[in-house]
């Protein structure tokens, strides 16, 4: 079909997730090789946001295709109900507990991130009820946090947009000042950390730790540009909970699987959480999957005698944990850890020449998971939306990659090269010095 009719099409049927429906323009791709991929009209757009922060080996791996073939052909899915499972579940849950820090040694199968912190929540709570302490039913998230938009994960994600009109949320919840150190507005002249665990304490107090079963977290905040806490904060946020006995989750669907230059950021932190939650990168999104980690205590008590009692139809689905294994084989082989670090410290280092352009507040880097965060005025860092960018890089210069509010989120393949940063930069640099200060793109 060609490709008008495709986009007139896509009008007539698909709704797009935070898509307006007054916008008439579709882009429809149809192909991808590495870090490009290429729309119905034969035009060529570079991949600098690995498409949601999925694609860590980049797009069109044939060996990927290969090994879900010969997977569906040989079992293409069967569930891990009651005293069934298969192989291929078998060995990619003992792939990624010699993965994870210790002790990270029981793992659930998932199809996404959602999904996974829809299931960390219920064994926090479970975990919890069944040693006694029924009344930990609290969650204390952060506001800006995204977890996904189910009715758990929905439910402690920080934004108010994922709230409004859809009636009563998740009850139980909390939600902290996130610990980004660019908006320090935020912390009333504090040093960021003391003011957090102050808030914290206030909250475990004000709630009573009694009542507290979890806090759930992104390592580093992905929706707002890669915004990483200070270096003491995982650290003395896990002492304080745990001295509750206060379970700690660890969202990691995408900061997992080298995109921090570690195959965890428990790993860059040093703070290992009682329940981790994994996606994305997992299959670098060939096949939809994820994966929760928990400990041996936590799943003790959520397995116990009765058994855990939730369950996906496609929890451990053969095919996705077999393209799993092939991808993580490639992200092994490939040392595409050492690449994240060695480009994303390059890619960073160009990003902040971006520094001498008026709009440009703050730039951001872990590994290849970075963020400008634009802003109208860098005296009161008052936020410059960041939509028309996005959108004039991708008219302009042929780059794709993500706007949520005013940052830019910068997460590409984790193939990334040097000369693809410099393709990126280029073009942000053309795209930024005419943007005004009201969003508008010259």
């Amino acid at each position: 079909m060609p490709g008008s009719g495709l986009e007139a099409l896509d009008r007539a049927t698909l709704i797009h997730p935070t898509l307006s429906g007054n916008t008439a323009e579709r882009i429809v791709l149809t192909s991808g090789s590495g870090s490009r991929v290429r729309d119905t009209d034969g035009r060529e757009y570079l991949d600098a946001s690995a498409v949601l922060g999925v694609t860590q080996v980049g797009h069109g791996r044939a060996e990927l295709a290969r090994v879900a073939a010969e997977q569906m052909a040989r079992l293409e899915y069967f569930h891990t109900w009651g005293t069934i499972s298969n192989d291929r579940a078998v060995e990619l849950a003992a792939r990624l507990v010699g993965l994870s820090p210790e002790p990270l040694t029981r793992v659930y199968f998932t199809s996404g991130g959602a999904e996974g912190n829809e299931i960390a929540l219920r064994m926090a709570r479970l975990y919890h009820h069944r040693r006694g302490e029924s009344a930990r039913t609290w969650i204390l998230s952060r506001r800006s946090a995204y977890h996904g938009v189910g009715y758990g994960s929905g439910g402690v994600t920080g934004f108010p947009a994922y709230h409004q009109g859809f009636g009563p949320s998740l009850p139980d919840v909390d939600f902290l000042t996130p610990p980004q150190p660019y908006r320090r507005e935020l912390f009333a002249g504090s040093d960021v950390t003391d003011f957090c665990l102050a808030e914290l304490r206030e909250t475990i107090d004000r709630i009573g730790p009694e009542r507290i079963a979890a806090m759930i977290g992104e390592p580093i905040m992905g929706a707002v540009g890669a915004a990483a806490p200070p270096a003491d904060y995982w650290p003395r946020v896990a002492e304080l909970l745990h001295s509750y006995g206060i379970l700690l989750i660890s969202d990691e669907v995408i900061t997992g699987y080298g995109r921090t230059g570690h195959w965890f950021a428990a790993d860059h932190f040093g703070v290992v959480p009682d329940i981790m939650v994994t996606a994305k990168g997992i299959t670098s999104g060939y096949v939809p999957h994820g994966a929760v980690l928990t400990t041996e205590a936590v799943a003790d008590e959520v397995v116990g005698d009765q058994g855990f009692p939730a369950g996906f139809t496609y929890s451990g689905h053969a095919t996705a944990c077999a393209v799993a294994l092939a991808n993580l084989d490639i992200i092994e082989r490939e040392n595409l850890l050492d690449n994240a670090s060695t480009v994303g410290a390059y890619l960073g280092k160009r990003l902040a020449e971006l520094s001498d352009l008026p709009i440009v507040g703050d730039v951001r880097q872990t590994g290849l998971m970075l963020g400008v965060e634009l802003v109208a005025d860098r005296g009161t860092r008052e936020p410059l939306p960041g939509a028309a960018v996005a959108e004039a890089l991708r008219e302009r210069a042929g780059i794709l990659l993500r706007a949520n509010g005013n940052a830019l989120i910068v997460n590409p393949p984790l193939i990334f090269t040097q000369e693809d940063a410099d393709e990126l930069v280029a073009g942000l640099r053309s795209v930024l010095a005419r943007t005004r200060p009201d969003g508008r793109v010259l």
